[in-house]
């Protein structure tokens, strides 16, 4: 294939490896330096975009790749509550998008298992349950998409939780807010110097804890899942988020 790379930072340095390796070409790299050069001509050059910027410019970014007819693989998130929005203004046309939280395979296994376990400790309504996210300090959002997703998965399946409450410890704040109410799923997010990303679902009673954890060794994962999305999405059509990628039996 012919890649658009629309940010350019580490993540889109490994993704452009990975891709060569894959055989496929970088005809598009778009970064802070060069953001004249994105457009629907531009575009036009590739078989499929993949997108790791900002939630800033991540919309103007999919909007460009819709006019210029080729779809896109979206890594960045914080702008899901544009989703329903740009769904039905662009899903007539034909436009195409593959959006996710997350790329890694070992992550999206993580998700399917999490609705699991939580649809099995929902028979068990004395574990409080919470959620633990470790990132780097670099990291713009929190909690981080992937948190989220997990979050999501678990008030679900648990009647326990109606929605979550997200509490950001680093060096300025190490305290948990007592505000967090009982039918809130508590998401602390934690920023420490060059932690790639550890997400853990904690279920805590009296007699003991059960942890379910991802540990993210370095950012290869996000990036092959996301060539891996390229080359999934290439030749479809409409609007997917990762899980149409998979096909989880269990």
């Amino acid at each position: 294939m012919k890649i658009a790379l629309l940010g350019y930072g580490k993540m889109g340095k490994i993704i452009e490896k990975i891709a060569i390796d894959r055989k496929h070409e970088i005809v598009l790299t778009i970064d802070h330096d060069n953001i004249h050069e994105l457009t629907a001509e531009n575009l036009k050059k590739a078989d499929v975009a993949i997108e790791f910027t900002t939630p800033s410019s991540v919309l103007s970014n999919i909007h460009k790749c819709f006019e210029a007819g080729i779809p896109v693989v979206v890594g960045t998130t914080g702008w899901y509550e544009h989703l329903p929005a740009l769904k039905a203004q662009h899903e007539p046309n034909g436009s195409t998008i593959l959006y996710a939280s997350n790329f890694s395979i070992g992550v999206n296994i993580f998700f399917h298992v999490n609705k699991i376990l939580a649809k099995l400790m929902n028979n068990y309504p004395y574990y409080e349950v919470q959620v633990e996210e470790i990132h780097h300090t670099q990291k713009l959002d929190s909690p981080s998409g992937t948190a989220i997703t997990i979050a999501e998965g678990i008030i679900e399946n648990l009647d326990a939780k109606r929605d979550w409450a997200n509490i950001l410890i680093n060096d300025e704040n190490n305290t948990v807010d007592d505000n967090v109410k009982n039918e809130q799923l508590l998401i602390e997010s934690h920023r420490i110097d060059s932690v790639p990303g550890t997400h853990t679902v904690i279920y805590d009673s009296e007699v003991d804890t059960l942890e379910f954890k991802h540990t993210a060794h370095n950012r290869n994962g996000f990036a092959l899942g996301a060539v891996l999305a390229a080359e999934w999405i290439k030749d479809k059509k409409g609007f997917h988020s990762i899980q149409d990628m998979f096909n989880f039996s269990v």
